[in-house]
C-alpha cells in the first residue's frame, strides 16, 4: 500500500514543478558554463566542466529543497544562525588564508566559506522573528534590537576577514527583510542618513587596500596599470564589446590575459566582450524575471514567514547580482564578489541554489495559512 502511495503520488510531485523561472535558472547556469569556456580559451577544462558539474547537481539539491516543510526552516533558523556564526569567529580563529584574505574553514573534504552561508542564515533568522512579533509591534524599539543583532553581529566578523563585498550583501538583504517586515521607513532613512555623515570615519577605519579601492572608483585613471588595472580592463573589455560583441571565442581582453579573473569576478566583461550589449542585456532580463518570480511568490504567500523567507531571499540573490554588475561596470568599488551561476566558484552557486530551493519550497506551501 505504502509503494502505492508513493508510486502514485511522487511523480506527479516531481512534476509540479514552477517550470519557468526553474528552466530560467538552467539557461543562466549553462550559459555561465559557455562563457567559462570561451573564458579557458575554448577548453572544457579547467572552469566549464568543474562548473556544469557542480551545477548539474545542484539542481537536484534545489529540486530536492523544495519539499522541505516551512515548519522545519522555522524550527532550525535560529540553531543554523548560531551554528553559522560561529563558523565564523572559528574563521578568525583556525581559517585557512588565500588571497590575503582569511574566508575559509578547511574540513579536510570540503574548503566551508560560513560567510556565504551567513546570506541564508541572517534571512531565516530575522524571518522567524518577525513571524511570531505581534502585529504592529515592528516599529517599536524593543522589536528593533534584535534583527539589527543577527544583521551587524556575521557584518563585523565578515569585515574582519576583510571581505567588504560579502559583508554589504550581509547588510543590504537583513535590513531589507527589516523594511519587508513592518520597520517603518523613518527608522531607515534615519540611521542611512548618519551612516551617510559618518563615511570619513568608515573610510579611515578601511585597511589601506580597501582605501585604495574606493580611491580608484572614483578616479580609475589615478593608476591605471596598478590599483585602478582591474577596473580599467573591465571597462576596455564591456565597451570593446559594443551592440552584438566579438563573436564566441573572440574575446581579446581575456584571452590575452588582459582581464584579471576574467573566469571570477569579472566574468560579466568577458561575457559582454564577445556577446555585447544584447547578450549583456539579456542576461540581466534572465536575472530579473527570476527574481521578479521570487518576490511574487512571496506577496502571494498567507504565511508571514514564508512571505519573508521568499522576498527576503529573492533580495538578497539581486544585490548579490547587482554589487557584482555595479563592480565591473565601474559604478561601485571593486569588492571581489562573483555573479551567481556564472562566475566559476562552488560557494556562491550553492548559496544562490539552496535560495531558489527554499524559493520553490515557499511557492509549494503557499497557500497553507498554518506553519
Amino acid at each position: 500500500m505504502i509503494d502505492g502511495v508513493l508510486n502514485s503520488r511522487w511523480p506527479q510531485r516531481l512534476l509540479h514543478q514552477p517550470w519557468k523561472p526553474i528552466l530560467l535558472i538552467i539557461a543562466i547556469g549553462g550559459f555561465g558554463a559557455v562563457v567559462l569556456y570561451s573564458a579557458a580559451a575554448g577548453s572544457f577544462d579547467p572552469w566549464a566542466a568543474r562548473h556544469l558539474i557542480r551545477f548539474a547537481i545542484f539542481i537536484v539539491w534545489m529540486l530536492s529543497l523544495s519539499f522541505v516543510p516551512l515548519r522545519f526552516w522555522l524550527a532550525i533558523a535560529w540553531p543554523l544562525y548560531a551554528v553559522v556564526l560561529v563558523a565564523l569567529v572559528g574563521v578568525e580563529l583556525l581559517g585557512a588564508v588565500k588571497g590575503g584574505s582569511q574566508r575559509w574553514l578547511e574540513l579536510g573534504f570540503i574548503r566551508l566559506q560560513p560567510s556565504e552561508l551567513m546570506k541564508l542564515a541572517v534571512v531565516l533568522a530575522i524571518a522567524r522573528f518577525y513571524h511570531y512579533m505581534p502585529r504592529g509591534a515592528a516599529g517599536t524599539l524593543p522589536a528593533l534590537w534584535p534583527p539589527l543583532a543577527f544583521i551587524f553581529a556575521p557584518v563585523a566578523l565578515v569585515l574582519l576577514q576583510p571581505d567588504l563585498g560579502t559583508a554589504v550583501t550581509i547588510l543590504a538583504g537583513g535590513i531589507t527583510l527589516m523594511f519587508l517586515g513592518g520597520l517603518p521607513w523613518r527608522f531607515i532613512l534615519v540611521p542611512g542618513g548618519l551612516g551617510l555623515l559618518s563615511l570619513p570615519l568608515l573610510y579611515s577605519l578601511m585597511h589601506d587596500y580597501q582605501q585604495r579601492r574606493v580611491q580608484i572608483f572614483l578616479d580609475p585613471e589615478k593608476d591605471p596599470l596598478g590599483d585602478g588595472y582591474h577596473i580599467t580592463q573591465s571597462k576596455i573589455a564591456i565597451g570593446s564589446g559594443g551592440l552584438d560583441g566579438k563573436g564566441f571565442l573572440n574575446g581579446s581582453q581575456s584571452h590575452l590575459d588582459y582581464l584579471p579573473e576574467p573566469h571570477t569576478d569579472f566574468v560579466f566583461a568577458t561575457m559582454a566582450e564577445e556577446w555585447g550589449l544584447l547578450g549583456g542585456v539579456g542576461l540581466i532580463i534572465a536575472f530579473l524575471l527570476v527574481l521578479n518570480w521570487g518576490l511574487r511568490v512571496g506577496l502571494a504567500t498567507q504565511t508571514i514567514f514564508g512571505r519573508l523567507l521568499a522576498t527576503g531571499l529573492s533580495m538578497t540573490v539581486f544585490f548579490y547580482v547587482l554589487i557584482n554588475l555595479l563592480m565591473v561596470m565601474g559604478f561601485a568599488p571593486v569588492v571581489g564578489i562573483p555573479l551567481p551561476l556564472v562566475s566559476y566558484g562552488g560557494s556562491s552557486m550553492l548559496t544562490v541554489m539552496t535560495a531558489f530551493g527554499i524559493i520553490i519550497g515557499v511557492w509549494r506551501q503557499r497557500t497553507d495559512r498554518v506553519l
